[in-house]
């Protein structure tokens, strides 16, 4: 039975989800920095590989990457959802990339709207990762939710994330984040997929991570989108200021990295990649691969599919250059390669 605070009205999810959707797509809801411009790669003046060496291919949770990229969890819950979801699975279909979708919560509530988070028939072997927001567990979610978010997408993986900052500005906002972590982990330790547990742009901290018994992390950094200025876009009177002011609240993305690595799990670094060297910057501080979603939407809303394929041919070329630059045959061999 759910608790009464937990506002659980599918229509008024639907809502949010495009609202969230046209909000980043037209609004201006990027705030800090990530700390990439901070970052230098060893360069090395006589590289002793060719570029035609230079292999981008990599494992993640038990699935081959052609490239360590993921395409972050997006949209889903609206008919448009669907159609940029199964865009973006094409193409990741297409160059061996990794994909998540946006917080299944919509389609839990309304099983009509499971085909608009539905990829599989587009890309049948790429890592595709579920998604539902980890203070739903105080919500009166729990294993079954989570279980029912994987089998309705054939996921990989899940992953449960945290955003604090955004329950606290939006206007239906859950905020009982109180014994969260022991939960989290008593779900991860009977999900039949890895678990990851992510945070959304204020960066997860190293003591919050050295708690959790999960498959992965994923640093979800400061320095791209700041869903406290997505909702301050939703709502009106204190709360919209108070969005503002906190939208650059947190931890730029290069420091999470850089802290997350002494956790020793698999690390995906998101919040502010935005071309292919931010990319080969985050995989030398330490992350295994990266994740990115605003870049990726708003290309697909200049040009569709087409325009998303062209933006991540640049982002290969881009990141396979700091390869070849770093001598880095492999991607492994670029880790540490970070000063």
């Amino acid at each position: 039975m759910f608790i009464s605070y937990c506002v659980l009205i599918s229509v008024t999810v639907k809502g949010r989800k495009k609202d969230h959707l046209r909000i980043c797509m037209e609004e201006d809801v990027e705030a800090g920095y990530a700390g990439f411009d901070l970052v230098r790669l060893d360069h090395r003046a006589s590289p002793e590989i060719s570029l035609s060496e230079v292999k981008t291919s990599t494992r993640f949770l038990g699935k081959r990457l052609d490239f360590p990229l993921i395409f972050e969890a997006i949209t889903g819950g609206t008919g448009e959802a669907r159609k940029v979801n199964k865009a973006l699975a094409r193409v990741a279909q297409e160059y061996g990339l990794g994909m998540g979708v946006g917080s299944q919560r919509a389609a839990l509530e309304n099983p009509r709207l499971a085909t608009t988070y539905k990829v599989r028939d587009a890309a049948p072997d790429i890592l595709l990762i579920g998604n539902l927001g980890a203070v739903q567990l105080n919500c009166g979610y729990g294993l079954e939710d989570c279980r029912k978010a994987v089998e309705m997408i054939d996921a990989d993986a899940l992953a449960l994330h945290l955003n604090p900052l955004q329950e606290v500005i939006q206007p239906e906002g859950d905020t009982d984040f109180r014994g969260l972590t022991g939960k989290i982990n008593a779900v991860a330790s009977k999900m039949d997929v890895p678990v990851i547990v992510k945070e959304v742009g204020s960066g997860l901290d190293l003591k919050t991570a050295r708690k959790l018994k999960v498959a992965a992390l994923d640093c979800g950094g400061l320095g791209g989108t700041s869903w406290s200025l997505v909702e301050s876009h939703r709502t009106n009177g204190k709360m919209k200021s108070v969005g503002v002011t906190y939208a650059d609240w947190g931890t730029p993305t290069a420091e999470s990295i850089a802290e997350l690595s002494r956790v020793k799990k698999p690390l995906i670094a998101s919040g502010g990649v935005r071309n292919g060297l931010d990319a080969a910057k985050c995989i030398a501080l330490g992350a295994d691969v990266v994740g990115a979603a605003l870049p990726v939407l708003r290309a697909y809303g200049s040009g569709g599919e087409k325009a998303v394929r062209e933006y991540v041919e640049l982002f290969i070329a881009e990141f396979r250059t700091a390869m070849f630059l770093t001598g880095s045959k492999n991607v492994k061999k670029l880790k540490g390669k970070a000063r």
